[in-house]
C-alpha cells in the first residue's frame, strides 16, 4: 500500500489563485515560477542570499492540537486583583453573532462610510452609552487600553496648558499600569509628573492637568468637587479615570466638574484575554471636541435627505494634522467597542443597575463579615473594591490559603490585601474569601439586607440610557434581529474583497479565530502570577522567535497594541538610546513626504521635531535632499523613518544605502513594519540595514481588522536596543534600561496573539514566503489590466509594482469632471470597497489585492473599474451628462431605485445593476452619498434622548 496522503496544507486555502491560475498570471509577465518572477520585481541585492532555517507547516488541526497542549499549561484561579480588570459574562448571543462572526469582525474601519452604517450606528450607542454614564456631552468611538487614554488625557490637556506649564498631577492611588504609561509619555514630552495623595495636590500656575481615579485603584471613593474648582482656578483641566459599571451607582464626573472622563469598558461583556483587547472610552465638555483623540461617530444626512452616519470631523487626524496632530491614535478598539455597547443595549439601564447593585451588594457582605472579625477596611465607602489591612505576620497564611483555593488576591507593597468583585461572584466566593482571610468558616451567606456603603452625596440620582435603543431589545428575539440588521448594512471580506492600499485586508481564517474564545487564553487576568501564564508565556517566545527569524531583528517586544504605538514605542527606544550613549541632543526625526500621516505625529509624541525629506518624480526618496538634511543635522539626528516596500508601493532600490548614510550620521534607521506582507520570506527588514521595526500582526499576520479595530504592533529590534524595550510595573521583564510601559497591561491586547501564532504555524515559512509572492503577483496582474484605462502612477526597476498600485484618476475629473470620489462611491454599486481613496497622493486611488483573493476575484474588480472607465468615458464623449451620471449620483440605494419618479437620463437598471453579477449577489449601499460638511457643521454624537452635542 502506497503512503497515507498527506492532510490538506492550510496554504493551499489561503493563497487564492490556484496552480493553474497562478501559472496562467505569471505567462503574462514571461515568468514560469514564482521564484522567478520575484526576482524580476525585487532589487536583487535585497532578496535572501541563501536559505535560512525554516519550520514547517502544520495542518489546521494539528496546530490547533498543538496550541491545545499550550493553552492547557495556562492555569485558571478565580481572580479578584481588580486594577481595572474584572471577570465579565459575555452573553452567547454577543459571543456568537459579534465576536465570532465575521460579518462583524472582517469589515475595514468606516471611511466609506455609505456601506459602513451598521457599525457606525454600534459605535454611536457606545459613544451615545459613555456621554450618558459619564454626564459629560461628547465621547469617542474607543481608544486602546485605560492608561494610553490617560495618556491622551494628558495630551489634550497639555495642548490647552498656560504658557510655560508643564506639570501634571496625578492620584498615587490611580492603577499602577495607568501611572506608568502616562509617565513614559510624559517623559517624552519633557512633561513633569507629580505624584501624591490628592488632598496633597499643590495647584499653582505651572499645572496644567489632574489625574485621578474614581473610584481608586484601592477602592476609595473621593469627593472631588473641590478639586475640580482648585484646578480650574489655576487654568488645568480635571481627568478622571473612572468605572462605567460604577457610575451606574455613582454620581458621574461630568456632575462634579470634570473635563475629561477615561476608563475601561472591559467589564462590559469582553473577556479578560490576559490583558486586551479592551475598548477604553474617552468623555469630555464640549469645548474639547476638536481636540479630543480617536474617532467620532456623527449623525449627518445623505443624498435623500434621510439621517446617516459617518465619522466626524476628520480634519483632526492625524494623517491630516501629521507632526501637528495631537494624538497618533489611528485604529481604535471598535470590535470589543461594539460589544461593550451590545451588553449595554441588551441589558439596558434596568439590567446594567441591577448588576451593578448585586456586585455591590456582595462587596458589602464580604466587608462587613471581615469587619465582624475584626479585620479594619482602608475606606468605609466602597463600590466593588476593599483594601483589609491584613497584619505582616498573617499575610503569608492568606497567600498559602489563597493559593490552596486556586484564589487570586491582589497584593499591596506596603502590606494588607486587595478584593474587587465582579459579575462573575457569587455567595461561594463570599465565604471562600472569608476563609482565605480568617480562617474561618463561615455558615451558608446570601446577600439579604445588607447596608449600602456609596458615600453620601455622590449617589447617583440623574437618568441614564434613556434613548430607545437601550430600552427596546431586551429579549433575545429581538436583540439578535437588531444584531442581523445592523450586520447586513456593512460591507466585510464575507461580500467581496476590500481592496484597499496599505491596509491588508487579507483572509483571517477561522481556524485562527477560534482559539481567542478558549477559556484558557480569554478568561487570564493580566496580572496574576507568571506560574499561571505558562501557556501564554510559552506562546509569547515562540511568537517572538518566529517573528525574530522571519525579520531578522534580535529581540522583540508583543506590548504595543497598534501600529501607531509601535511607531510610538520603536521611537522611544531609540530615544534611549541615544541617552544611554550621553547624546540627548539627537532630536531630529527624517521622514519621506510620502510616510502614513502616523509617522510624523508619533515622532512629535516622542519629543523629535519631524523634518520632512522630499521624494523624487518616481515617489522614491530623493538621495540629494537626504544627504543636504543629514548634513544640515548631523549630531542632532536621531533617526529616519521609512516604510518598506515604500508607501507609493515600489521596492526601492536604495534602501540598503539609505540606511548606511543614517547610520554614518550617528543615527538610527526606524522602518514602518505596514508593507511586511510584502517582504516576509523575500528579504529580511534587518538585512536592508533597519534598527527597529513594527509588525502589524493585524495586517501580515492575518488578524481581523475588526471594523477598526482591534489591532497589534510589536516592535522587533537589533541587539543594541534590545535593552531599552518596555517594561512594566506590575511584572518583571527584566528590562533594567527599558522605558516604561507603552501599554496597560505587559503583553498588550495578549487575548488576539493566538490568532498570529495559528496562522505562521500553519503557513510554515516556505507559505509565508509564498504569500509574499502571490500579494506581489496579484497586485501587478491588477496593475496591468487597468494600466490601459488608469494609468499606475509608480513603478519600481523593471516596470513593476509592489504588492500595491497607485491609479491616477486626476485626468479624469479634467476630462470628464469625475472625482476620485466618485470612483469610489460608483464602485458600491458593483458591490465593492474603494481602494484607499487620495492616499498618499490625491485624486489616487491605492490598490491592494492581497494573497488570499483569487484571480476570479481580481478579475471581478478589475471589470468593475473598467465599467466605469466606460462610464467615464460616455461623459467625455458627452453620451451622459457631466452632472447626473451613475458616478456623480452613486451611491444608488434600493429606496431611490425603487422610489415612484426617476428623473435621471440613465436607466435604473445601470444605476443598481451595471455589471452581470450584481443580480446574482447584490449588496445595497443603505445610504446615500453622505454630507460630511453638515454633519461637521451641525454635530450630534449620540442619540436622541441621551446627551446631545449639538
Amino acid at each position: 500500500m502506497a503512503g497515507l496522503p498527506e492532510q490538506d496544507a492550510f496554504v493551499e486555502r489561503h493563497i487564492g489563485p490556484s496552480s493553474a491560475e497562478l501559472e496562467e498570471m505569471l505567462k503574462l509577465f514571461g515568468c514560469h515560477s514564482l521564484d522567478e518572477f520575484s526576482a524580476e520585481v525585487l532589487p536583487p541585492d535585497i532578496s535572501i542570499r541563501k536559505p535560512l532555517p525554516g519550520f514547517k507547516a502544520l495542518s489546521e488541526w494539528g496546530a490547533l492540537r498543538v496550541l491545545r497542549g499550550i493553552a492547557s499549561k495556562n492555569r485558571l484561579f478565580r481572580s479578584f486583583i481588580g486594577l481595572g480588570y474584572y471577570g465579565s459574562l459575555t452573553p452567547a448571543v454577543i459571543q456568537r453573532n459579534i465576536l465570532e462572526n465575521p460579518g462583524w469582525y472582517t469589515p475595514y474601519t468606516p471611511y466609506q462610510a455609505e456601506i459602513s452604517q451598521g457599525r457606525l450606528e454600534a459605535l454611536l450607542n457606545f459613544q451615545t452609552m459613555v456621554a450618558d454614564l459619564t454626564a459629560l456631552p461628547v465621547a469617542n468611538a474607543s481608544l486602546l487600553d485605560e492608561g494610553t487614554a490617560a495618556a491622551e488625557a494628558m495630551h489634550l490637556a497639555l495642548s490647552r496648558a498656560p504658557h510655560g506649564a508643564k506639570t501634571f498631577l496625578v492620584a498615587e492611588n490611580c492603577h499602577p499600569q495607568t501611572i506608568g504609561v502616562v509617565q513614559t509619555r510624559a517623559e517624552a514630552l519633557g512633561v513633569k509628573v507629580v505624584l501624591s495623595a490628592p488632598r496633597a495636590f499643590s495647584l499653582n500656575g505651572d499645572v496644567f492637568g489632574v489625574l485621578v481615579q474614581y473610584p481608586a485603584s484601592d477602592g476609595v471613593i473621593d469627593d472631588y468637587r473641590a478639586l475640580a474648582e482648585q484646578a480650574h482656578g489655576v487654568g488645568a483641566l480635571l481627568a478622571v479615570a473612572t468605572d462605567l459599571l460604577a457610575l451606574c451607582l455613582l454620581k458621574p464626573p461630568g456632575e462634579w466638574g470634570a473635563d475629561i472622563a477615561l476608563g475601561s469598558t472591559q467589564r462590559f461583556g469582553v473577556p479578560l484575554g490576559y490583558g486586551g483587547p479592551h475598548a477604553a472610552f474617552f468623555a469630555v465638555g464640549e469645548e474639547f471636541k476638536r481636540l479630543m483623540p480617536g474617532r467620532l461617530v456623527g449623525v449627518s444626512r445623505d443624498s435623500a435627505g434621510n439621517p446617516a452616519l459617518r465619522l466626524a470631523l476628520q480634519t483632526r487626524e492625524q494623517h491630516i494634522r501629521r507632526e501637528k496632530a495631537t494624538s497618533n491614535i489611528c485604529t481604535a478598539q471598535v470590535l470589543p467597542a461594539i460589544m461593550a455597547a451590545m451588553f449595554a443595549v441588551y441589558h439596558g439601564p434596568l439590567g446594567l443597575s441591577r448588576i451593578a447593585k448585586r456586585i455591590h451588594g456582595l462587596t458589602c457582605l464580604l466587608a462587613e463579615n471581615l469587619e465582624s472579625r475584626g479585620y479594619k477596611l482602608k475606606s468605609a465607602d466602597f463600590f466593588d473594591t476593599i483594601r483589609v489591612e491584613i497584619p505582616v505576620d498573617l499575610l503569608e497564611g492568606v497567600r498559602k490559603r489563597a493559593r490552596k483555593q486556586k484564589i487570586n488576591l491582589r497584593y499591596f507593597p506596603g502590606g494588607g490585601i486587595g478584593i474587587s468583585l465582579d459579575e462573575t461572584a457569587s455567595e461561594k466566593d463570599i465565604a471562600d474569601l472569608i476563609w482565605v482571610v480568617s480562617a474561618e468558616k463561615t455558615p451558608r451567606l446570601e446577600i439579604g439586607d445588607v447596608k449600602e456603603r456609596l458615600p453620601r452625596g455622590l449617589v447617583r440620582e440623574s437618568p441614564f440610557l434613556s434613548a430607545p435603543v437601550f430600552n427596546r431589545y431586551h429579549s433575545e428575539s429581538e436583540f439578535l434581529r437588531y444584531l442581523k440588521r445592523l450586520e447586513a448594512k456593512d460591507l466585510s471580506l464575507t461580500h467581496s474583497m476590500i481592496p484597499l492600499g496599505s491596509c491588508t485586508m487579507k483572509l483571517n481564517s477561522s481556524a485562527a479565530m477560534s482559539p481567542i474564545t478558549w477559556a484558557e487564553f480569554s478568561a487570564l487576568h493580566p496580572f496574576v502570577p507568571l506560574e499561571q501564564a505558562r501557556g501564554y508565556q510559552r506562546l509569547f517566545k515562540d511568537l517572538e522567535e518566529k517573528l525574530k527569524q522571519l525579520t531578522g531583528f534580535k529581540a522583540v517586544s508583543l506590548q504595543p497594541n497598534s501600529g501607531a504605538q509601535g511607531e510610538l514605542t520603536g521611537l522611544l527606544v531609540i530615544r534611549a538610546y541615544h541617552e544611554s550613549r550621553l547624546q540627548p541632543e539627537r532630536r531630529i526625526c527624517l521622514i519621506p513626504r510620502s510616510a502614513h500621516g502616523t509617522n510624523p505625529a508619533s515622532a512629535a509624541m516622542a519629543g523629535l521635531e519631524v523634518v520632512v525629506v522630499e521624494c523624487d518624480a518616481a515617489g522614491n526618496i530623493d538621495l540629494s535632499d537626504l544627504k543636504r538634511k543629514i548634513a544640515q543635522h548631523g549630531p542632532h539626528l536621531a533617526a529616519l523613518m521609512i516604510t518598506y516596500p515604500s508607501t507609493h508601493g515600489v521596492f526601492e532600490e536604495r534602501i540598503k544605502e539609505i540606511c548606511v548614510l543614517v547610520h554614518e550620521a550617528g543615527a538610527q534607521v526606524y522602518m514602518d513594519g505596514a508593507n511586511l506582507n510584502a517582504l516576509i520570506g523575500l528579504c529580511r527588514p534587518y538585512d536592508l540595514g533597519a534598527d527597529v521595526c513594527h509588525i502589524n500582526l493585524h495586517k501580515t499576520f492575518s488578524m481581523p481588522h475588526g471594523g477598526g479595530g482591534p489591532g497589534m504592533g510589536p516592535i522587533a529590534v537589533r541587539s543594541h536596543l534590545a535593552p531599552f524595550l518596555p517594561a512594566h510595573p506590575l511584572l518583571d521583564l527584566k528590562q533594567a534600561q527599558g522605558i516604561g510601559p507603552v501599554s496597560a497591561a505587559p503583553w498588550g491586547s495578549a487575548g488576539i496573539l493566538p490568532i498570529s501564532w495559528v496562522y505562521i504555524n500553519m503557513m510554515g515559512s516556505e507559505g509565508l514566503k509564498r504569500a509574499s509572492q502571490v500579494a506581489i503577483l496579484n497586485a501587478n496582474y491588477i496593475a496591468k489590466r487597468l494600466a490601459g484605462s488608469y494609468p499606475v502612477l509608480y513603478r519600481g526597476g523593471g516596470g513593476f509594482v509592489a504588492h500595491e498600485c497607485i491609479l491616477d484618476l486626476r485626468p479624469m475629473e479634467q476630462s470628464a469632471g469625475v472625482k476620485v470620489e466618485d470612483v469610489a462611491k460608483r464602485l458600491m454599486d458593483y458591490g465593492f470597497h474603494a481602494p484607499t481613496v487620495s492616499w498618499p497622493v490625491a485624486g489616487t486611488m491605492m490598490v491592494e489585492p492581497t494573497e488570499s483573493e483569487s484571480k476570479e476575484e481580481l478579475d471581478r474588480f478589475c471589470d468593475a473599474m473598467l465599467l466605469i472607465a466606460q462610464e467615464i468615458k460616455d461623459i467625455e464623449q458627452g453620451k451622459a451628462d457631466r452632472n447626473d451620471n451613475p458616478l456623480k449620483n452613486a451611491p444608488h440605494t434600493s429606496l431611490s431605485v425603487c422610489a415612484a419618479e426617476w428623473r435621471h437620463a440613465y436607466s435604473r437598471e445601470q444605476a443598481a445593476f451595471p455589471a452581470p453579477w450584481v443580480k446574482e449577489r447584490k449588496f445595497w449601499p443603505p445610504a446615500g452619498r453622505i454630507d460630511n460638511v453638515y454633519g461637521d457643521k451641525n454635530l450630534v454624537c449620540v442619540w436622541a434622548g441621551g446627551r446631545n452635542c449639538v
